[in-house]
């Protein structure tokens, strides 16, 4: 008898187990309507096109020097206009496929940070998720040549960067910048 209550309870536990996976090829889960962050970004962006949003212009109407440079340059991606979760969503995505962003014009504000290593600096815009308990940054070298520290702003300090999205390897590694960038 005790066997045969031990075969119907793992028969039931089978099929309990079967029953709450997702049908195979599968992926999302019963509340997800499909929509990627590429997605949504790229829905948010054509929103702007279509409503003939114009907030950077604006903007660069209002500001001079780099921050109008900023501005004023056509983007392809704009962190500025997402949420701290979404931006740190897609700066984690850029890292980590940055094939699909290679030469895409990139806006992105964060805190500023450098290091030095290899005889060289290297500055980063960083950026923290919403609970600020993980940061992403990426890399970027200025269009302008400036002198450091003179020129740039304390460690720390919020700044917006535009440019464009590229790869690079040292040693065994890659690791993702933007170049040719306008810093505010």
């Amino acid at each position: 008898m005790k066997k045969v209550i031990c075969i119907i309870l793992a028969a039931l536990i089978c099929m309990a187990i079967a029953g709450c996976g997702a049908p195979s090829g599968s992926r999302q889960s019963p509340g997800n309507q499909g929509s990627s962050v590429d997605d949504v970004l790229n829905e948010r962006m054509n929103e702007g096109k279509q409503t003939g949003d114009d907030s950077s212009g604006q903007a660069a109407k209002e500001t001079s020097g780099d921050t109008q440079q900023a501005n004023a340059v056509p983007v392809d991606i704009d962190l500025t206009k997402l949420s701290s979760t979404m931006v740190y969503s897609e700066v984690y995505n850029m890292v980590n496929e940055p094939g699909t962003y290679l030469g895409k014009r990139v806006r992105m504000k964060g805190s500023f940070a450098y290091g030095e290593g290899n005889g060289r600096y290297y500055f980063a815009c960083i950026i923290s998720d919403a609970t600020a308990c993980c940061a992403q940054g990426i890399e970027f070298i200025l269009k302008d040549e400036r002198s450091f520290p003179e020129e740039y702003p304390a460690k720390g300090t919020e700044i917006t960067v535009v440019g464009i999205f590229d790869t690079y390897m040292e040693g065994k590694y890659r690791y993702c910048q933007l170049i040719d960038a306008v810093m505010e």
